[in-house]
């Protein structure tokens, strides 16, 4: 149904989408290309329901025709991996600079390596009276296993160590990780990895939504902590599919507040303004832990483009208010 929707003809036109002194009524057509999984996750009948009722239709791209020849579009949302798909878009934005793309491939393309992800916080160094922002120490292995014992001496990681495959294509592969407790099962591993130091959190992760400058966090379970007790006594690697998988429960409700205090609001509105300019992102979301023990010092272990918003309390209303943002600031800008 969504594909078959003709521009100007879907009812709700002419509503006023928001704009200033009911100058301007019109929809705002977003063009999505998205793949089918992230489609039926995202684009749920709520979302399109409020989206219909604030003046917004969302219009699925077809691959098969030119970019240029569909639409018009206000904005194009898009996940899709490939070289190919990059240059269509890189291509489009140059010829097309009115339609606002989310977000630019070329900054989506930093995220896909988990060397350079984290250097926008590495380099922020983030410390204020709220607390400090950093980033686990960690090793890239590119090739040979047997090296990676001796590359993990030679770097001072102690264990236990957790293993992240390099590139992050938002595959289920690209989530697994390995938690190596001693020295020599590190021969395991299959590079190429990025190997980053356990931080023991209390078992709980932050998931920190971002959307545009709106910021929404929810609590996850997480690994569990390791003591040096647990340490000496335990060998080999163990693999998991994805955090979650690792942890008490792989349930994706938010945790009870009881269970860990979220980190402060400032701080996290610092952090994700200083990302935003740094990544030139406006939709990721940060996975963040609290070190064990202490109140404020806080480490991002993972950044994702794009991710499951559906999983996001009251996503609906807060991705819409975006997209209405984005075509309202472009209108300010050219009556101004």
């Amino acid at each position: 149904m969504r594909e078959e929707m003709p521009y100007g003809t879907e009812e709700g036109e002419g509503e006023e989408v928001g704009f200033p002194n009911n100058t301007h009524k019109r929809l705002v057509v977003v063009g999505y290309a998205l793949t089918s999984k992230k489609t039926k996750s995202f684009l749920q009948p709520k979302l399109e329901g409020l989206a219909r009722n604030k003046g917004i239709l969302f219009v699925a791209i077809d691959h098969n025709r030119s970019l240029s020849d569909q639409g018009p579009f206000d904005i194009v949302l898009h996940k899709l991996s490939g070289k190919e798909w990059r240059q269509i878009l890189e291509d489009y934005r140059q010829t097309h600079p009115e339609v606002t793309v989310l977000d630019p491939p070329d900054a989506i393309q930093h995220l896909h390596n988990r060397q350079s992800m984290l250097q926008a916080v590495a380099d922020m160094n983030l410390s204020d009276s709220y607390g400090k922002v950093g980033v686990p120490r960690q090793l890239v292995v590119k090739r040979d296993a047997s090296s990676i014992p001796d590359a993990v001496a030679n770097s001072g990681l102690t264990l236990p160590i957790v293993a992240k495959p390099l590139v992050n294509d938002g595959s289920a592969k690209s989530h697994e990780l390995s938690l190596a407790f001693d020295r020599y099962s590190l021969q395991k591993l299959e590079p190429p990895l990025v190997l980053q130091e356990f931080v023991n959190h209390g078992g709980v992760l932050f998931k920190v939504y971002i959307v545009g400058e709106a910021i929404k966090v929810v609590r996850r379970f997480s690994l569990p902590d390791v003591s040096k007790r647990e340490l000496s006594k335990t060998a080999g690697v163990y693999r998991f599919p994805r955090v979650s998988c690792a942890a008490a429960s792989a349930d994706d409700a938010d945790l009870d507040p009881g269970i860990a205090e979220l980190p402060p609001r400032p701080l996290l509105e610092r952090l994700a303004k200083e990302l935003r300019r740094r990544l030139g992102l406006r939709l990721f979301n940060l996975d963040m832990i609290r070190e064990h023990g202490t109140r404020d010092r806080f480490y991002v272990i993972d950044i994702n483009y794009f991710p499951g918003y559906g999983k996001m309390p009251e996503y609906e209303h807060i991705f819409t208010d975006f997209l209405l943002s984005l075509v309202q600031a472009k209108y300010k800008k050219r009556s101004g």
